[in-house]
């Protein structure tokens, strides 16, 4: 009897055992879980955050795009034996809305607007928007501007021009140094006179020239 006492109690003893065993391998599992949890949880929150300050990097960046820079504001106008001037400085290409700080009037290049200037041949009796008109020269365009010292007749023979060119368009524009430029992305010459042999000389270099960063983009569907 007493043998069999003892032989109930061992096995009860067993069952006990075996139940705190798997209460505890629960308890391990349930650790574990819960860590790994609390470890996703954590990470998501990381995650998140970081999304959260980019977007709020990227809504400040577009709100400095009001007064954004062309390019890395180190370039500087190198004048080879044609007459053309090389702008050597890099020359953004980012989309931005607002205003840009060119370094040179007329602008050759850098940060523009997203939609380009139409450039097929267009000939705009007046000012435009500069960031327009520089998306425009990174189609391969040629952007022909006077002032109001130029002559009538070389305005209207470079209008003629233009009208007959396409990737070229022209625009008064007042902050400029000499009554005629001619730019191109990157490049700029400067003329007195629409009879100068350098001027058809630019043309045939620069309107889709090798200086361009976008060749065959369109230049119509724009903006005027």
């Amino acid at each position: 009897m007493a043998t069999a006492k003892k032989s109930s109690s061992a096995a009860r003893k067993a069952r006990i055992e075996e139940m705190r065993r798997a209460e505890q391998a629960r308890e391990r599992r349930n650790r574990i879980l819960t860590i790994g949890a609390s470890v996703l949880v954590v990470a998501a929150l990381v995650v998140g955050g970081v999304f959260i300050v980019k977007s709020q990097d990227g809504k400040k960046n577009d709100t400095a795009s009001d007064t954004t820079s062309s390019g890395d504001g180190k370039g500087h106008f190198v004048t080879g034996a044609d007459g053309v001037r090389t702008w050597t400085g890099k020359l953004a290409r980012n989309h931005v809305a607002g205003t840009v700080n060119y370094p040179m009037h007329p602008p050759v290049g850098g940060n523009h607007n997203q939609v380009w200037l139409n450039c097929n041949g267009d000939v705009y009796t007046k000012a435009v928007h500069d960031e327009n008109a520089v998306h425009a020269l990174e189609h391969g365009a040629v952007w022909v501007t006077y002032t109001d010292k130029a002559k009538k007749s070389d305005v209207d023979k470079l209008a003629a021009k233009v009208k007959q060119t396409p990737y070229s368009l022209m625009s008064p524009y007042t902050n400029q140094s000499s009554p005629i430029e001619l730019s191109a992305w990157g490049h700029q010459l400067s003329v007195t006179s629409a009879d100068d042999p350098k001027v058809a000389k630019f043309f045939e270099t620069y309107v889709q020239g090798k200086q361009t960063p976008e060749p065959g983009a369109s230049c119509t569907g724009g903006t005027m």
